[in-house]
């Protein structure tokens, strides 16, 4: 009887089977809800961050708006610059406003101004006026004496030539002949297209745009820098000390740069600059001339 009973009890083989079987069943479904739940996770994240990429054009737009209206609200004292911080759904958005006129436009700045900054950012005199004239050259169609810079890339075996008309875009600086990418690298965030003047603000001008000006010494830009900070009529005691022919000035322009810095709740971070044109007639105030975003995170 014992050994009846023994062999009752003992699985077979068929019934062990059955059992590793199960398990396996077990473990591949358990592998298979993690995974599930790895990707929906994932999922609600990459939607997070899309709407939030999202939500950050619409706050990049609201801090253009609110820009606009610091600039022309006052349209007779029209600041040329200004800065403020506000907090809209699930972000703070810092921002910051300048006229164009701060950079050098390449379609408009004389020889003295573009050689001038090439000089400040490291490059020899001579080296400097042989750029600017390449930069003229290239927004410039054949000369009257029947000077053509066509040729000059002609010789030097460039597939290329110069646009003969205004530049588009300050990158298009690099493909100007003879100046070296370092330098072009070094140029761009002083230079601008949209200005339309030949002339920089000096309130708003960073130091190695003043730097530019002709016969601005260290001393001089030191004292420009301590009495810009003074105010508006400190400034144009001494634009009047630099004298009528000067290339500086105090007035704006009617594109402005606007840099907002938008921190969401999560962390992530987008930084959108946008150069826009304000329009005097029209139903729209403004027009958009140039779009970037850096998304961080």
């Amino acid at each position: 009887m014992r050994a009846s009973l023994r062999k009752w009890l003992r699985p077979s083989r068929n019934e062990g089977f059955i059992i590793v079987a199960v398990l396996w069943i077990l473990a591949a479904l358990a592998t298979l809800a993690s995974i599930i739940a790895l990707y929906v996770i994932n999922a609600a994240n990459a939607f997070a961050v899309h709407d939030e990429r999202l939500q950050s054009e619409a706050l990049t737009r609201a801090a253009i708006e609110l820009s606009i209206y610091q600039i022309t609200r006052d349209p007779q004292a029209a600041p040329t610059r200004g800065s403020f911080v506000f907090r809209m759904g699930n972000a703070n958005v810092a921002t910051n406003f300048v006229s164009e006129t701060a950079r050098i436009d390449i379609n408009a700045a004389p020889k003295p101004l573009l050689a001038g900054l090439f000089v400040g950012l490291g490059a020899p005199r001579a080296a400097a006026e042989s750029y600017a004239d390449r930069i003229i050259g290239w927004r410039s169609g054949p000369g009257p004496d029947g000077t053509d810079e066509s040729s000059l890339y002609r010789a030097a075996g460039l597939p290329y030539g110069p646009r003969g008309a205004p530049y588009q875009h300050v990158g298009e600086l690099a493909l100007v002949m003879g100046i070296p990418d370092f330098l072009v690298e070094r140029a761009l965030p002083y230079l601008t297209v949209y200005s339309g003047q030949g002339q920089i603000n000096i309130l708003d001008a960073a130091p190695q745009v003043l730097a530019a000006l002709p016969g601005m010494t260290p001393a001089l830009l030191n004292e420009t820098m301590a009495v810009r900070a003074l105010g508006r009529e400190a400034a144009q005691q001494l634009l009047d000390r630099l004298g009528a022919g000067t290339l500086a000035s105090l007035g704006g322009a009617k594109s402005f740069r606007v840099t907002s810095q938008i921190t969401f709740d999560s962390r992530q971070r987008v930084t959108s600059e946008v150069v826009i044109f304000i329009l005097d007639t029209g139903t729209e105030p403004y027009r958009v001339l140039t779009w970037r975003n850096d998304i961080d995170g």
